[in-house]
């Protein structure tokens, strides 16, 4: 069963960053243009929809190593299946971001593929430090509310993948356009090695704070969630 999980994760990451990415590499993410930024946030949200109603059953879907993480530390799973999902989500993610360059390069589109959707700090003058404040706090928001909706506590029933979606929807429109917003260290990792490898080291130079942020963010969803649950009657 553990293998089937893995794979599930791997699928499921490699779908978020072709879709997610692809279609943030398609229309572009300028706040300006309203149209290229929602489409980017729907494309990420929806993938997680479509993600959750299909191996949502097989492997929880997390898809996300800071979610994967959370569930460690409120002890939802166990170390060794952390580990298992970790490294099959950032695998998942770079074959995801590869799959992208094949495409985008059989359709001679090469002036869309110079960083493969991958996050950066431009867009708040290079902060490392503003940029960790800010995906501490939308991946707070998003891990919060996977870790409400998936509760065993929880009344959304069979709607929890869509709640879970849209909220990812939500910290996407409010992040894209300070740090194209990652809330999930493989969705950052798998387009930031495939940039490197096509030529582009930037996306590679801050893709730590991309790890540390979304991981950090989890880790106090996941304390203060447990927190708030175990005060319920």
């Amino acid at each position: 069963m553990r293998f089937k999980q893995v794979i599930a994760e791997f699928i499921g990451t490699m779908t978020l960053v072709i879709a997610g990415c692809g279609t943030a590499m398609l229309v572009g993410c300028d706040a300006s243009v309203g149209s290229g930024y929602i489409l980017t946030a729907f494309a990420f949200g929806l993938s997680v929809v479509a993600m959750a109603y299909s191996i949502g059953n097989i492997s929880g879907c997390h898809i996300n190593p800071a979610v994967s993480f959370a569930m460690l530390i409120s002890g939802r799973i166990n170390f060794s299946q952390f580990v298992d999902y970790l490294i099959a989500q950032c695998m998942g993610a770079i074959l995801g971001a590869a799959l992208l360059a094949v495409i985008f390069k059989l359709g001679n589109l090469n002036d869309l593929t110079s960083t493969f959707g991958a996050n950066g700090l431009a867009n708040i003058s290079g902060s490392a430090v503003t940029g960790l404040i800010i995906e501490i706090i939308l991946t707070f928001i998003f891990v919060i509310t996977v870790l409400g909706a998936t509760s065993d506590k929880a009344k959304h029933g069979s709607h929890a993948g869509l709640v879970i979606g849209l909220s990812l929807v939500l910290v996407h429109i409010i992040g894209i356009g300070l740090t194209g917003t990652s809330v999930n260290p493989a969705r950052s990792i798998g387009p930031a090695i495939i940039a490197l490898i096509s030529g582009t080291s930037g996306p590679v130079s801050c893709v730590w704070v991309f790890i540390a942020g979304p991981m950090a963010g989890a880790a106090l969803a996941a304390v203060v969630y447990s927190f708030l649950e175990s005060g319920k009657k």
